[in-house]
């Protein structure tokens, strides 16, 4: 999925580089934990793995497809479908219902019945009684609840998530955690996550921690 990656960004005293010659698998079905202190390239490897940036060098292969040679409209046609995120400030649109926003990318990417498959995907994750409630109403566990059922209403291949209990209390995060390794294990999706909180990590069945730029540490 990932060969030789390298990733600099310009700063003051020149090119700073942020990846460092990775290379990776991930195996369908695998839950892969990405962790690492702040700055250490997790959420960029993130990002060029799902395409959402471009590296310097190396190559990443998204769904059987190189994105070295694809420009940012290509890579979102690679993704559209198959390819879910979870953030950790949610990205939902304000404003809107819980439904509405699960129903967007359904309707975006022309997918039949969004609707009834945007219900069924918020009763999956408990607010079958929050369809018609503004997103800005709801708690901040309830709001991730849509952001995953979102994701997941496209029935992705991979569902990458990027601190996806950084907002949240302990319960709630241990109550998401739970949901999202749930909803993995009924769709047979790989899942790969950003997370700096061990009782997360602990979770995947592998776990890459990164460190200046590098893989430090696979278990």
């Amino acid at each position: 999925m990932v060969s030789q990656l390298v990733k600099t960004v310009a700063s003051a005293e020149g090119r700073l580089t942020i990846l460092q010659d990775i290379s990776l698998n991930v195996k369908q079905g695998e839950a892969l934990v990405i962790s690492g202190e702040s700055g250490s390239g997790k959420t960029t490897l993130l990002g060029l793995m799902a395409g959402l940036d471009s590296a310097d060098s190396g190559e990443v292969t998204l769904l059987g497809k190189t994105l070295s040679d694809k420009t940012q409209e290509q890579r979102a046609a690679v993704r559209q479908g198959q390819v879910g995120f979870v953030f950790q400030s949610f990205h939902l649109v304000s404003g809107a219902t819980a439904l509405h926003n699960v129903m967007l990318p359904l309707e975006l990417s022309g997918q039949p019945a969004a609707l009834a498959t945007a219900e069924q995907a918020l009763h999956r994750v408990g607010l079958e009684h929050r369809l018609y409630t503004p997103v800005e109403l709801l708690s901040g566990g309830e709001q991730q609840r849509v952001a995953i059922a979102r994701a997941w209403a496209v029935r992705p291949r991979i569902l990458f998530a990027d601190e996806p209990t950084g907002n949240l209390d302990t319960h709630t995060g241990a109550q998401i955690i739970d949901l999202l390794f749930e909803l993995r294990d009924q769709a047979d999706s790989s899942l790969i996550l950003v997370t700096h909180e061990q009782r997360l990590a602990q979770r995947g069945d592998r776990q890459l921690v990164m460190a200046q730029g590098r893989i430090a540490e696979t278990s």
